[in-house]
């Protein structure tokens, strides 16, 4: 096994040499894959919350909490898992981050109460939060910048295949094979994955390591208000997603009254259409980019464009057609994906390369806190009030997070001038 140096200049190597290249957009489908994965084992507990409610006797507050345990196992691990990627890089660092990931994956499968849900759920946080300080890490090093936030998108896009895929997937499992074997499909492909990916991204030539960069502690990040203001973004926009894997079942079938047959019909097609907006954010990016388009204003339009879109969860509520609300949530995720590819890409454009996998786990602390904190107020107001006040607040916060990133973000104003051919 070649050494952490070895593995930093092969790495080196890939940013020098193979930047945009064939073999870049190949090492990007395995990043794209992962998250397929990754989010059909999150969406796993989403799919079958109505069945695991009733075993497990849980209420909305108590699988509110279950659902937050990821969000505290992501703010836990983020840090430590973006300074592993920026210390031993993608390579190294996704393969443990998988297998620890995957361990904890299977260990749904040995659940019998909402407690040790909830102790699994926290720890597959701890290793799920490495799939994006990886992947931005890996996209910083292989990609321009006028294409890395349609590289960022398609490896998110991975999040809204695998919640696609989640639906029809884990019912079939669940009600052909139960629900423990339906946790551990997801696992066993994490563990397929590992090999695949330590193959792959080890074919690059080696390389010498680029010369040292000063270390810079999580205090001195802190300092920085570009910090401040992609985790403040993070804050606001990571939960509204979140909202729709972990709720959207167990809204359509408790307060829209559809059965589980239905669900794994019908509540597929917002993700799909949640994957082309993520997709569609990147390709714009570059368009506009392209066309001579500063990076502050590209961010500017596309971003306050998608969360002016998302305003428009406000109406489900009060929609009666199922083609109706099926319309508008495939409308509102989309705008969403297509929003949190600038969100991610924001990390690019405001850290330096050697910066970037620690900001990302900055972001992650921040999103994990919110993650944690919003399952348990959504909870609430479903068993208080009704699905109402949620449906406005995930509308509100994707604005309010962009409102942030620019009002924070005082670095865009260096780069608030043409950026066609930047790198």
């Amino acid at each position: 096994m070649p050494n952490v140096e070895e593995i930093r200049g092969t790495e080196s190597g890939l940013a020098i040499e193979h930047r945009n290249s064939g073999r870049a957009w190949l090492i990007l489908c395995f990043l794209f894959f992962l998250t397929v994965i990754m989010f059909i084992g999150r969406q796993a507990l989403s799919v079958m919350a109505p069945v695991l409610r009733t075993t497990f006797h849980l209420s909305n507050a108590a699988y509110g909490r279950i659902v937050s345990a990821l969000g505290f196992g992501m703010m836990t691990g983020e840090f430590p898992m973006g300074y592993l990627m920026d210390r031993l890089g993608a390579r190294l660092g996704l393969t443990a981050a998988i297998c620890w990931w995957s361990t904890a994956s299977a260990s749904f499968a040995l659940a019998g109460s909402g407690l040790s849900l909830g102790l699994s759920q926290f720890w597959k946080g701890t290793g799920e939060c490495a799939a994006y300080s990886g992947g931005v890490k890996t996209v910083t090093r292989l990609f321009e910048k006028k294409d890395r936030t349609l590289a960022i998108g398609i490896f998110n896009g991975g999040s809204v295949i695998g919640a696609t895929l989640a639906v029809p997937v884990i019912v079939y499992l669940l009600e052909h094979y139960g629900f423990r074997t339906a946790f551990l499909v997801p696992a066993v492909a994490g563990f397929l994955w590992i090999p695949a990916w330590w193959f792959m991204y080890g074919k690059e030539a080696k390389r010498s390591a680029q010369s040292a960069q000063p270390a810079i502690s999580a205090r001195e990040l802190l300092g920085n208000s570009s910090a401040w203001a992609v985790m403040l973004c993070r804050f606001f926009i990571g939960p509204v997603m979140q909202f729709y894997w972990y709720w959207t079942p167990s809204y359509l079938f408790s307060a829209r009254h559809m059965t589980m047959a239905q669900i794994g019909f019908l509540a597929w097609i917002p993700f799909l259409m949640g994957d082309v907006g993520g997709i569609a954010g990147g390709w714009a990016a570059g368009v506009l980019i392209r066309h001579g388009f500063s990076v502050l204003n590209t961010r500017r339009i596309l971003m306050y464009g998608s969360a002016i879109i998302c305003l428009l969860s406000f109406a489900i509520p009060y929609l009666h057609a199922t083609a109706a609300v099926m319309a508008l949530l495939c409308l509102t995720i989309a705008a969403d994906n297509f929003l949190s590819a600038h969100m991610f890409a924001a990390v690019t454009d405001l850290f330096p390369e050697h910066q970037v996998g620690r900001a990302t786990g900055l972001t992650g602390i921040a999103g994990g806190l919110s993650g944690m904190l919003f399952p348990l107020l959504t909870g609430i107001l479903v068993d208080k009030i009704s699905y109402t006040p949620v449906f406005v607040l995930v509308g509100l916060m994707p604005l309010v997070g962009t409102v942030a990133l620019f009002t924070a973000g005082r670095k865009y104003r260096l780069l608030d001038k043409p950026q066609i051919a930047a790198s």
